[in-house]
């Protein structure tokens, strides 16, 4: 009778770990594949959005969400904004969610948002990052600086964004800092801010791999 060695040979050692590192290569590929195309997503998000606004702004000589003739010259507007100038949470409905009303009864976002009877955001009246957070769009200073910000107007990306995603939004469309820059972080919404997802400087603090960060970007 033939017996059977219980042991493998080197060559049959050497296949196997052949084979586990080509799984774990793979699987960190898909990984990295998926990272950044959740990078490009939001980066094109952000870019889209910016487009329909200064699209709107071209168009109408104001700006989305504080254009006071809305009602009489785009058609189903929710509201009209009080034309100060400046995209402001305030207003029945507010401007901030005026704003995606306005882009999308022009034409200009193919949302189909709403901000009739609205007084807080909702999948309704606001677009979300891929996270399920909602956006906004409106004129105050609550982005990262390196002194006192002033007010501006900025496009925040949402909170619920893992730290490393937006470090490398910044990298690749801003310098790479999350205080200095047309892009910067945003503690907003319930995201960290300085100590949590960016330092005292500005840097990033990617190590820390936190899971609730947000961005905006200053227009």
């Amino acid at each position: 009778m033939r017996r059977w060695n219980s042991g493998f040979t080197l060559i049959e050692v050497a296949i196997v770990l052949v084979i586990l590192g080509l799984l774990v290569g793979g699987v960190l590929k898909g990984q990295e594949l998926i990272a950044g195309a959740r990078v490009h997503n939001l980066i094109a998000q952000q870019t889209g959005i910016k487009v329909a606004f200064f699209g709107f702004q071209d168009r109408y000589r104001a700006l989305a969400g504080d254009y006071r003739f809305a009602t009489q010259n785009i058609p189903g507007a929710a509201g009209n904004g009080d034309g100060n100038g400046r995209i402001e949470a305030i207003g029945t409905p507010p401007e901030n969610l005026l704003v995606w009303d306005h882009l999308s009864k022009a034409g200009l976002l193919n949302y189909g948002f709403s901000a009739a009877g609205a007084v807080a955001a909702s999948s309704a009246t606001s677009p979300a990052n891929a996270y399920g957070a909602f956006l906004d769009l409106a004129y105050d200073n609550a982005y990262a600086d390196l002194a006192v910000p002033p007010s501006r107007h900025n496009l925040k990306t949402g909170n619920q964004l893992p730290l490393e995603l937006l470090a490398e939004v910044d990298r690749k469309i801003d310098d790479g800092n999350a205080a200095t820059g047309g892009f910067r972080g945003s503690a907003v919404f319930g995201a960290g801010g300085s100590g949590t997802c960016w330092n005292g400087s500005g840097r990033w603090l990617a190590g820390s791999r936190f899971p609730n960060c947000g961005g905006a970007e200053l227009f």
